[in-house]
């Protein structure tokens, strides 16, 4: 029983997993943990001939910068925004199809309707945004094509030239593209609960819908605080393909985002100190809004995060 407590015991027990974990751990630093080091550039006047070592230090001049660029502002606002209006419109959806999959009784019926919601997620988003760009075109689009034709409307939508109408249209697109993938994790979560409990709501004689809201949901709800916490911590974030793919020049002020804004500013300009200015600046304000999350959805009575 001694032995037991001993690390050497369990290392020597379980050497091909510690060994099959080496490969994860290694993927980790090289690729999460050792790009930290560059956030020194930041600080830093960066020559790409002289190094992080021998480049002179600037202090916080790359940030005074780039905030006080004109372009940034709105950077920042379309970010929040979009990621705001996905928020909004596209994290109930994965609960909803989650729960729809589960009353599903046919097995045939719902591997289907699975793979068919799950197939967006692994689509690049060049070929959806051509999809787009055939679906929503303004004059030649089969949904302008079809309202007209049907008399819903009696002239085309522009659904990627005017700007807030682009933005609706870039998170449903959003929206659609993410539901199944989302929707993996609440349908693991809910085939977990105990089937006694909705035995015992039909006996109550509680319907479907009372089941769903009175046992599926509460039964799920610790999965939906953690999942809204990292959804709240990934404001700042924002791809760069999604974005730059689906924008154009009519609508740049209401796509131009952060990743566009440091690609056109940094990258392309090889400003690297100013890019990852931009990117320390996101990781921070996202740290601080993902504790802020998980301090409130303690408050309320729910696990969190930590």
């Amino acid at each position: 029983m001694q032995n037991r407590k001993k690390p050497l015991f369990w290392l020597l027990r379980d050497w091909r997993l510690y060994l099959m974990l080496i490969i994860p751990v290694a993927w980790y630093i090289m690729f999460c943990y050792k790009p930290m080091v560059g956030v020194i550039i930041a600080f830093q006047k960066f020559s790409l001939v002289k190094g992080m070592a021998g480049s002179t230090w600037a202090g916080l001049e790359n940030f005074e910068f780039v905030m006080n660029l004109r372009d940034f502002p709105l950077a920042l606002k379309n970010t929040l925004w979009l990621n705001f209006l996905g928020l909004i419109m596209g994290f109930p959806v994965p609960i909803i199809l989650a729960i729809m999959l589960n009353e599903i009784r046919n097995k045939g019926v719902k591997r289907v309707s699975q793979t068919l919601l799950y197939l967006p997620h692994f689509l690049s988003w060049i070929i959806i945004g051509g999809m787009v760009l055939k679906i929503f075109a303004p004059t030649t689009g089969v949904v302008n094509a079809s309202l007209l034709k049907s008399g819903l409307i009696k002239e085309n939508v522009p659904f990627l030239t005017d700007g807030p109408t682009w933005q609706i249209t870039y998170t449903i697109v959003g929206v659609w593209q993410n539901m199944g993938w989302g929707t993996i994790l609440y349908l693991s979560a809910i085939t977990g609960i105990n089937m006694e409990l909705f035995e015992a709501a039909k006996i109550d004689g509680a319907n479907k819908i009372q089941q769903i809201w009175h046992v599926t949901l509460p039964g799920i709800r610790s999965t939906i605080a953690v999942l809204l916490i990292l959804n709240v911590g990934q404001m700042m974030n924002i791809s760069f393909d999604r974005p730059y793919i689906l924008g154009n020049t009519l609508v740049q002020d209401y796509s131009d985002v952060l990743s566009t804004f440091v690609y056109r500013t940094g990258i392309t300009n090889a400003k690297f100190d100013r890019a990852t200015a931009i990117g320390l600046f996101q990781s921070v304000v996202g740290l601080i809004m993902i504790t802020g999350a998980n301090f409130v959805t303690k408050k309320l009575g729910e696990d969190g995060i930590w």
